[in-house]
């Protein structure tokens, strides 16, 4: 469904700060931990435009799989901003529990438990949200992880195995008698991947249910449908994933719409272009060159697809070999949008500049069809 447009004459309501364990949170837009995506160069470009937090991609608990050039690179948080967010992934309480351990030791100061991802290599490990089924396993592994760290665990859930058995209510109080410090609830079932409506209702349940901070999360694509889930839902905060893909600045965004009601003027050309740039510089030294110009396509599409001329530079950005020349790609395709205007207007790829920038769900899925197994959340 989605909320009610909110009236609200004009004046930004006053929000109270979200606090998880000892660390109170300068706003109340998330980034969402994404397999794939939420690497530690995008998760520090999200906290400088605005993320109030940013957790990591999700890690295995299992022990054996840690030793992989990926995962360590999961686990890196050289000068990430406070709190560091580290995802968990698993089935069994010991081993989630060592999980934590190890991930505290390593620089973790929130640890979050993933019962939300859909994917099936992750649920046909008995994992993710394949755990929702068993409410006794469940409860296991949120009480051994939370005795197992000092710092505050926290949960990311859907509303269920199917929307015929929802049961995010009774884990939520599960989560709150073992210690849970926060509760993210991602508003659709297991079974229903990232297709179909939010249940913004199921969620609005939730947080009359417990008294733990309860964070929204499902198709939150602009600062005011940020404004109308907070009010409809009663949350006290939102995790945003596929729409900070590109577009990074919709935390900040949001947070200047919550704190006043007015919109934030999209950043301009040279703006955009520069922290760009900056995310790719980050992005080449923590993957190398090499990795650095493969893995940075994905994000470079992401930025350019919505954009005037944004269809056709993708072959461009794709093909390029260095980093030298995949830079020049992205001066080239900044340098002719600037001719358009001053600031970022989305519309078509390939269309008119000025056609208002196209956030649907159903779009955003067909621009990624691989999300359900991207997503840890």
């Amino acid at each position: 469904m989605t909320p009610p447009a909110v009236d609200t004459g004009g004046n930004a309501p006053a929000r109270a700060p979200v606090v998880i364990g000892p660390y109170r949170l300068d706003g109340h837009a998330l980034l969402a931990p994404m397999a794939g995506v939420t690497d530690l160069p995008f998760r520090r470009l999200c906290r400088r435009l605005g993320a109030a937090l940013a957790a990591g991609e999700m890690i295995a608990a299992d022990e054996r799989l840690w030793n992989t050039a990926e995962s360590r690179r999961r686990r890196d948080h050289t000068d990430e901003p406070e709190p560091r967010v580290v995802q968990i992934a698993g089935g069994d309480a010991e081993a989630m529990a060592d999980a934590a351990r190890r991930n505290v030791d390593a620089g973790a100061q929130i640890v979050d438990v993933n019962m939300g991802c859909p994917a099936k290599k992750v649920c046909n490990k008995d994992a993710g949200s394949a755990l929702l089924r068993d409410e006794r396993t469940v409860a296991a592994i949120l009480d051994a992880t939370v005795r197992a760290v000092d710092v505050p665990v926290t949960l990311k859930i859907r509303t269920g195995p199917d929307p015929a058995n929802r049961n995010a209510v009774r884990i939520a109080t599960i989560a709150q008698q073992a210690g849970i410090a926060a509760l993210t609830v991602h508003g659709r079932s297991r079974s229903c991947l990232f297709v179909g409506p939010v249940e913004y209702d199921t969620i609005a349940t939730v947080k009359r249910a417990v008294s733990i901070p309860v964070i929204a999360n499902g198709d939150i694509d602009s600062p005011s449908k940020a404004r109308d889930v907070l009010a409809y839902t009663g949350a006290d905060a939102l995790m945003i994933g596929r729409a900070a893909q590109g577009r990074p600045w919709i935390f900040r965004e949001i947070a200047h719409f919550l704190a006043t009601g007015e919109v934030l003027a999209p950043p301009t050309v040279v703006e955009a272009r520069e922290a760009i740039l900056e995310h790719l510089d980050d992005h080449y030294r923590f993957y190398g060159e090499a990795m650095g110009v493969l893995t940075a396509r994905k994000h470079l599409r992401w930025y350019t697809r919505d954009l005037a001329g944004g269809d056709d530079a993708k072959d461009s950005f794709n093909t390029a070999e260095t980093a030298a020349t995949q830079v020049a790609a992205v001066l080239r395709f900044f340098g002719d949008l600037a001719a358009h205007g001053e600031r970022l207007v989305y519309g078509s790829g390939n269309g008119t500049v000025g056609a208002q920038r196209r956030h649907g769900a159903e779009k955003q899925r067909a621009a990624t069809p691989w999300a359900g197994e991207a997503l840890a959340a």
